[in-house]
């Protein structure tokens, strides 16, 4: 294995990594910073730092490519789903449990697999269908009060609605994605960032003392602005679909940090959807495995204009 490959392996987890602390720090912040603060506070960390990065020198190629007029629907509806996104994610997070709304958010790979094939028509294979019926038997598991109960948590579901809107977001940002990542990145941060907070305070929601504000900033920055820096780095060596099934790990670091950080129980419930989405996230995972390595036989060098930012 090329040592290239090797740190665009180690690029794709550590994205995973970042991302995956976003749940589990927000519930403790949320303590402290009302939802819809909090969600304009992350993207706005992520924008600005991703936004002080693009200042320096760095290696520019063709992907570099500026937004254009062409761009401004896909542009419009990246920013407008993620401001809906994290808004939706911090209501549920502060209705529910960390460790179930980290696991679903692989609800997103589901979403995104079906707009993209009812709206852009994307084949999808037998094998992935069958993970996305797993992945969709997990999240209605996840989403209930109890073993007993049919009723189905709030929280839950403004985590399951906040995956639909990314979902939308992903098939957006996918018809852009050959722009520059940095400009993407900053724009989304800054524009999203702003949204929420405008909406938050148009809402009554009051910014807390500074310290939990630098905090949230700083989560964003790394959380949602490193994330998505270093997923798209590794796509330039790894190409998409590998990234993905890299990326697929997030949600079960995410779900080990809310046990260990939020002190949170595991309920048979949980344990249940764990093992669900377990075997489903594998299936993924083996699927963009196989996909990829048919793709990068077939088009050896399309993998590079291939890239998606989450």
């Amino acid at each position: 294995m090329k040592k290239q490959t090797r740190i665009a392996m180690l690029l794709a987890v550590l994205a995973a990594a970042f991302y995956a602390i976003n749940v589990p720090f927000s519930k403790r912040l949320l303590a402290e910073v009302p939802p819809t603060l909090m969600a304009g506070l992350l993207y706005l960390g992520a924008g600005l730092g991703i936004g002080a990065l693009s200042l320096f020198p760095h290696q520019r190629t063709g992907q570099d490519e500026r937004l254009s007029k062409a761009d401004f629907p896909y542009v419009i509806g990246m920013i407008v789903l993620d401001i809906a996104a994290p808004i939706f994610l911090m209501l549920g997070i502060s209705l529910g449990s960390a460790a179930n709304a980290s696991l679903l958010g692989n609800f997103e790979i589901v979403a995104t697999t079906l707009i993209a094939l009812l709206v852009f028509h994307e084949a999808v294979t037998k094998r992935l269908w069958l993970a996305i019926g797993l992945i969709t038997v997990a999240s209605g598991v996840l989403s209930l009060e109890g073993l007993g109960s049919f009723s189905f948590s709030t929280g839950s579901l403004f985590v399951l609605l906040a995956t639909v809107c990314w979902g939308l977001e992903n098939n957006c940002t996918r018809k852009i994605s050959g722009k520059s990542t940095y400009q993407i990145v900053t724009l989304k941060g800054l524009c999203c960032g702003t949204g929420s907070l405008c909406i938050g305070l148009l809402r009554g929601e009051l910014l807390p003392n500074v310290k939990p504000v630098l905090l949230t900033l700083l989560l964003g920055f790394i959380a949602y602005g490193l994330s998505i820096f270093l997923y798209v780095r590794a796509q330039r060596t790894l190409g998409a679909a590998k990234t993905s099934a890299y990326y697929a790990v997030g949600p079960f670091i995410g779900t080990f940090l809310a046990f260990v950080i939020n002190g949170e129980r595991l309920t048979a419930t949980y344990v249940i959807g764990l093992l669900i989405m377990i075997a489903g996230t594998a299936i993924v995972v083996k699927d963009t495995l196989v996909k990829s390595h048919t793709h990068l036989h077939t088009h050896p060098h399309r993998h590079l204009l291939d890239r998606e930012v989450h």
